[in-house]
């Protein structure tokens, strides 16, 4: 539509120079384009500026004061053999088609506004668009070529999916970069790969230690610091080498183990508290458990009376004389008795009968009421265990602390399980009322000396008879209040399960180990003179 003339982006004629200092004006917002406004450009005075067109022709732009020359013709070729320009109809909807073709000072310009697009340009020298500026990035942190991902099409792509975003072609959401994914995604694989190999060498480790290393162990029979071990019952070797360990004494539970293997009678090594030095080696730990000196322990013997064990307890814990029966008497409620346990005030002592026999441990530095707790609790385990309440009305009983107290006084006037067995069935039929031997009068020496703190087998009858103590037997029908000491295991069995050859009588001929038992009054005399001849009476 347009002519050559009018532009001032050609070239000035050689030796003038332009209004523009031989540079296009730049406009705000295409920088290629002159400025269009709708006063009269300087460039334009009315002069002709040659330019060249590329075929080696000067040509000359026409000025708008009036130049008449032209090289077209109405739709043909002018004599320089170039194409006319033909002017087009103006088009209705075109806002600019009804303008004049030239750009007097009295028109107005319509490409002078900032926002307006730039002017057209004739076709043969119209150029590509120059790519914008980038615009400056903030400098990230440098990134390894491997963690980065390090690939030249990554790279391109990247750079041509910022470009798009900047221009904002194609309203789509930008895209993350596979940069970043590829880095995240080879981290992963390091740390999952590099955590996978050290589990598996630390586990290796582990087992060539188990199967073939040397475990740690300390060197020598320990330092002079002491230290008391408990050692629960059941405790196999891992147990006891983990308690060692904790308390100082080895420096592994594995050494432990394998010394105890390789040292003979080690696996004999008992319940209760040691005595040992802190940092011995496994070897020397295990023979000083095996030496009785090193064992805190406090040991009950079955039939042992209660008085016997609270002063083994106060020489264990080195405590003052009494001290354990005093704790005894103020604590008993809180150690841990079953519910059928009696307190009624003719018991003398409320915890007799309850300090099962074993052995516990009992060291310096603990208190005696842990001790006796551990006691009392094995007693009703056993007693639970045996199912006393159930058994005692079976039995002719009234309740299972009857059948403890049946079970004293077997364990005390017995010798042996066949005399235990014996002794049990001379205890019920004594308690039947229908009993017209004795008048349900045990007559047992047993619970008297219980009640005077003695174990003597010379008791005169004026004695016997002048004591009004529920606990004299001789005088008081039926069972004492209670325990007269601590039954084992093999006399509550027997009592559990008497003999049913009608015994009422017995006799220890021998003054101690050898019990006779007697189904009547005159079997009985012949035993008691018996009796008198061994002991010289």
């Amino acid at each position: 539509m347009y002519g050559d003339g009018g532009w001032g982006g050609q070239q000035t004629q050689a030796g003038r120079q332009s209004a523009y200092d031989g540079r296009p004006q730049q406009h705000p917002q295409t920088p290629q384009y002159g400025d269009w406004s709708q006063e009269q450009q300087p460039g334009y005075d009315g002069q002709q500026h040659p330019y060249h067109d590329g075929s080696g022709q000067q040509q000359f732009d026409q000025g708008f004061a009036g130049h008449t020359q032209q090289h077209f013709h109405q739709g043909g070729w002018d004599a320089t053999g170039t194409h006319g320009h033909v002017p087009y109809a103006a088009d209705p909807g075109d806002p600019y088609g009804q303008q004049p073709v030239a750009y007097g000072g009295e028109q107005p310009d319509f490409y002078g506004t900032e926002d307006a697009y730039p002017p057209p340009e004739p076709p043969g020298r119209r150029r590509p668009e120059p790519e914008p500026e980038p615009e400056p990035e903030p400098a990230a942190e440098e990134e390894h070529a491997f963690l980065a991902g390090g690939g030249g099409e990554d790279d391109e792509e990247h750079q041509l999916q910022s470009r798009r975003e900047r221009r904002g072609k194609g309203g789509k959401k930008p895209v993350k970069s596979k940069k970043r994914r590829t880095g995240c995604a080879c981290m992963v694989v390091v740390l999952v790969f590099g955590g996978g190999l050290a589990g598996v060498g630390y586990f290796g480790y582990q087992f060539y230690q188990n199967r073939f290393g040397t475990a740690p162990d300390y060197a020598g029979d320990g330092i002079s610091e002491t230290v008391t071990v408990e050692i629960p019952k059941g405790a196999g070797g891992w147990e006891i080498g983990r308690r060692l360990k904790e308390a100082g004494v080895v420096k592994s539970a594995e050494a432990f183990v394998h010394a105890q293997t390789n040292t003979p009678g080690a696996d004999g090594i008992q319940a209760g508290a040691y005595l040992l030095k802190k940092e011995m080696s496994a070897a020397s730990a295990v023979r000083l458990m095996l030496d009785p000196r090193s064992q805190n322990n406090v040991v009950v013997t079955p039939g042992e009376r209660n008085s016997g064990v609270y002063a083994a307890i106060d020489k264990k814990l080195e405590l003052s004389a009494g001290t354990t029966k005093k704790v005894a008497d103020k604590q008993y409620k809180s150690l841990g008795l079953p519910a059928w346990a009696q307190n009624s005030s003719e018991v003398k002592d409320r915890l007799e009968g309850f300090l099962f026999p074993g052995t516990y441990p009992a060291a310096k530095g603990m208190k005696p009421e842990s001790v006796l707790k551990q006691m009392v609790t094995l007693a009703k385990q056993k007693y639970a265990a045996y199912g006393l309440t159930e058994k005692a009305k079976a039995l002719g009983l009234d309740n299972a602390f009857q059948l403890v107290t049946v079970a004293s006084l077997v364990q005390a006037e017995g010798k042996t399980h066949d005399d235990f067995r014996k002794m049990a069935e001379v205890v019920y039929n004594r308690l039947k009322p229908t009993n017209t031997e004795t008048n349900r009068l045990l007559q047992f020496d047993s619970t008297y000396n219980y009640l005077k703190g003695t174990s003597n087998i010379h008791i005169s009858e004026r004695e016997i008879n002048s004591n009004t103590s529920p606990y004299n037997t001789y005088r008081h029908p039926g069972l004492p209040p209670g325990p007269i000491g601590n039954p084992g295991e093999d006399a509550l069995k027997a009592t559990l399960n008497p003999t049913h050859d009608g015994w009422i009588y017995f006799v220890a001929t021998d003054g101690t180990n050898n019990t006779e038992f007697a189904k009547t009054y005159s079997e009985f005399l012949e035993l008691k003179d018996k009796f008198n001849a061994n002991a010289g009476n």
